[in-house]
């Protein structure tokens, strides 16, 4: 029993991990809370669904179309949301709330779209394999959410630390008016950690509707606030931080659910928010720097 709920919570905390990526991304290069991150998940969810249904593609093709309009919406939202105010230079909040407007309409849209049903992918979509090792129940499906998480988070670490393009990422986010005096140019970085944020969360959508097997238009609501505990328990700006502690809340609601109950899962995950940020204010990998905390490993 143990060992099954541990792995069921390394398989939901491997999801959490990848949404929570695209979250702090955001923040550490924009330095703000990009509160419409769970309305592109939503959307790279609703995007897979639809292809499959409509369009009739199979899965790979369809989860790729969700990587995309996750990534393109997100680009979509820097444009229109973020960039006319960081180009103001308005404070921190105006962009929350821009933030929170744009997620507020991408949800409605999908209601609208869904006409507020819980959808459901065809039977068949992803095959049905079940193993059963030492006791345990393994699924396809639970080694593929695993598989496709870690092969993310490293070709985003190659990407940030062995290419040009992550190392003018990296500049930008320590300081955007000294990369633009090295050369760089700054819209063009913003746009790309965008996109990949996007791309992250619409790639984390086709999973959790895979999971799961449930799509509906609020479904992004209560996985943006776990990202926000992951964020804020791993470290603003670490990926690191936020890979271990999506893991780390991923088995402790699962091991709490299955002991105890749902409330007691939200409870024990916000006490131990409140205890870290008690002994650790910065979070487990936060350095307690302003500048430290953008973008590290």
């Amino acid at each position: 029993m143990f060992a099954q709920q541990l792995l069921n919570g390394i398989v939901v905390g491997s999801v959490y991990s990848l949404f929570a990526l695209g979250f702090t991304l955001v923040f550490g290069i924009n330095h703000v809370l990009n509160l419409a991150h769970g309305a592109v998940f939503t959307l790279g969810a609703f995007a897979a669904l639809y292809a499959i249904t409509l369009l009739d593609l199979p899965l790979p093709v369809a989860a790729l179309l969700a990587v995309l309009a996750g990534g393109l919406a997100s680009v979509l939202l820097d444009l229109v949301c973020f960039r006319p105010l960081r180009n103001r230079q308005a404070p921190e909040f105006a962009a929350i709330v821009s933030s929170i407007g744009a997620g507020l309409i991408l949800t409605s849209l999908a209601q609208q779209v869904s006409a507020t049903q819980v959808m459901r992918f065809p039977f068949g979509t992803f095959p049905v394999v079940v193993w059963r090792v030492w006791g345990l129940r393994i699924q396809l499906l639970q080694l593929v959410i695993i598989g496709s998480v870690a092969v993310i988070v490293v070709a985003l670490l190659l990407y940030l630390y062995r290419t040009e393009l992550g190392r003018q990422v990296r500049a930008v986010a320590i300081s955007g008016r000294t990369a633009q005096l090295l050369g760089i140019n700054p819209a063009m970085v913003f746009a790309q950690v965008f996109f990949i944020a996007g791309a992250l969360a619409g790639a984390a959508g086709v999973l959790i509707g895979l999971a799961f097997n449930s799509v509906h238009y609020v479904m992004g609501e209560p996985l943006l606030l776990r990202a926000f505990v992951v964020v804020v328990l791993g470290g603003m700006g670490s990926i690191g931080g936020a890979v271990t502690a999506g893991l780390l809340l991923g088995v402790v609601q699962s091991l709490s659910v299955a002991y105890a109950s749902s409330g007691v899962a939200d409870a024990l995950i916000f006490g131990l928010l409140f205890l870290v940020l008690l002994v650790r204010p910065a979070g487990l990998f936060g350095s307690g720097v302003v500048a430290a905390r953008v973008v590290r490993a």
